[in-house]
């Protein structure tokens, strides 16, 4: 698979969502940012939530809407959001074939084991499907807002 790069167009995709399904196709016209993170109600993945949260009325302000990704269930999902009242919508792909369409399954290594396993990246997706804005190896602490300034550049 070739990697995503920026201006290319989104891929398309279908995932579970508290509400239904949740396709890329829900978002035309809409500036969407997706971001990927490895696993529900973990440290890093909750402060990025609620980072990602804090800011809802910004981004919506600025018209963005905010779709975090992983592989749990909807049912892990909707613990996740009721335990933290986050503000995020968040989709399930347990299967993972967004997550391989978007390039965020890699190989990782923990104390020396190596592991496939979801890379923290975001994407910023135009009102016209393009990519506007890819972060990888993303590290928590202010992403949410620096994610936030490119969207309100939208």
């Amino acid at each position: 698979m070739t990697e995503l790069t920026e201006g290319a167009k989104a891929p398309g995709f279908e995932l579970a969502g508290a509400d239904g399904p949740v396709r890329l196709s829900d978002f035309a016209g809409k500036t969407l940012v997706i971001y990927f993170y490895p696993k529900d109600d973990t440290s890093g993945c909750t402060k990025e939530a609620q980072e990602f949260s804090a800011l809802s009325g910004e981004f919506a302000a600025a018209g963005a809407i905010v779709l975090g990704v992983s592989k749990d269930t909807v049912a892990s999902h909707g613990k996740f959001i009721a335990k933290y009242d986050l503000k995020v919508a968040l989709g399930s792909d347990p299967e993972g074939s967004m997550i391989e369409a978007y390039g965020t399954w890699v190989e990782k290594s923990m104390y020396g084991r190596k592991y496939m396993g979801i890379e923290r990246s975001t994407f910023v997706i135009g009102a016209d499907g393009g990519i506007r804005r890819i972060w990888r190896k993303v590290k928590v602490p202010g992403h949410a807002a620096e994610v936030l300034k490119v969207a309100q550049g939208l």
